[in-house]
């Protein structure tokens, strides 16, 4: 079978387009045709009619077809791998040229926590998109760490170290945890004084991820570790802070999140002096062929500067 790359691309037969070799490329990352039809919005058949066009182009068998979904032969592993390579090499070309124009466009895939996507991401949309207005923005939602690769991801806006060389990372900022309660909570059942004074507060919890719920809080010269403890608890970190603002506890929550919702009044800052005082990292990681993508270096230039807005840095 030929081995197509953006050097002899006069070898891919005329029928064959570059949208062809991207969607033969998101099959094989999910591994059935429904899915991918799913996020095309478009009719199943056509993503079969995709995979028969490619097979009869090339004379071979690229997939397994079974009640269990698909998986690729030996020949439509080769014919990925140099898929991969000629779509992402084009788009890099695509976006290098536009950045001769001065005009960053594209999809940009990017995903957060359900609490940063909403409180601290979408805020940013709006300038962001001023900036760059042929700029599309896919945000995926999600509390738990997605597969980058496996889900198109292009930007992670993500806590801590990357733990793998396939991922480049950029620093966005730095945050504490901090307690947070709503003016109405703390009207009706008091401002706690101390950390001990927490013991009679509603305390709102992580129903899976218990280590959110260890709460260390240090004043600098003490440090007193509590366990939350409390009748009501959420899996969504955009939930939390919902329940906090609603007035029904106690959360804790990262400070990017819970400032800015102190400066429009809607949360009051519980026992201020008392704070997760570790720095906790906040970092775009992206997938080392891709962070030199135009459309995702603007992303992230713009979140940069955008964080540096709300991050607790300690280095400024």
């Amino acid at each position: 079978m030929p081995n197509p790359s953006p050097a002899n691309l006069a070898l891919l037969p005329a029928d064959l387009s570059l949208d062809d070799l991207r969607l033969f490329c998101r099959v094989a990352r999910l591994g059935t045709l429904s899915a991918v039809a799913r996020e095309r919005n478009v009719p199943v058949s056509q993503i079969s009619r995709m995979l028969q066009r490619i097979e009869a182009a090339y004379g071979v068998r690229l997939v397994h077809r079974s009640t269990h979904g698909l998986s690729l032969t030996p020949e439509g592993e080769r014919f990925h791998e140099s898929a991969e390579r000629v779509v992402l090499e084009l788009e890099s070309l695509g976006d290098d040229l536009h950045g001769f124009q001065q005009t960053v466009s594209g999809l940009v895939r990017v995903a957060a926590s359900a609490s940063v996507a909403e409180l601290v991401i979408v805020p940013s949309l709006a300038s962001l998109m001023a900036r760059h207005p042929a700029l599309r923005i896919d945000l995926r939602v999600n509390d738990q760490v997605v597969d980058m690769a496996h889900e198109g991801i292009d930007i992670a806006i993500r806590t801590g170290e990357p733990t793998s060389d396939q991922w480049v990372m950029r620093r966005l900022g730095y945050l504490n945890r901090r307690l947070y309660a709503s003016p109405a909570y703390l009207k009706h059942h008091g401002t706690p004084d101390s950390v001990q004074a927490l013991d009679a507060h509603r305390l709102i919890m992580h129903s899976v991820q218990p280590h959110l719920n260890r709460w260390t809080l240090n004043n600098g010269a003490d440090a007193h570790h509590l366990h939350a403890s409390g009748p009501l608890m959420t899996d969504s970190s955009a939930t939390l802070v919902a329940m906090a603002l609603a007035g029904l506890g106690i959360a804790r929550v990262p400070s990017v999140v819970g400032q800015p919702l102190v400066a429009l009044g809607q949360l009051c800052e519980v026992l201020p002096p008392w704070s997760d005082h570790e720095s906790i990292a906040v970092s775009a990681v992206m997938l080392a062929q891709r962070h030199r993508l135009p459309k995702v270096r603007a992303c992230v230039d713009h979140w940069v500067q955008w964080f540096a807005q709300l991050s607790d840095n300690p280095d400024s």
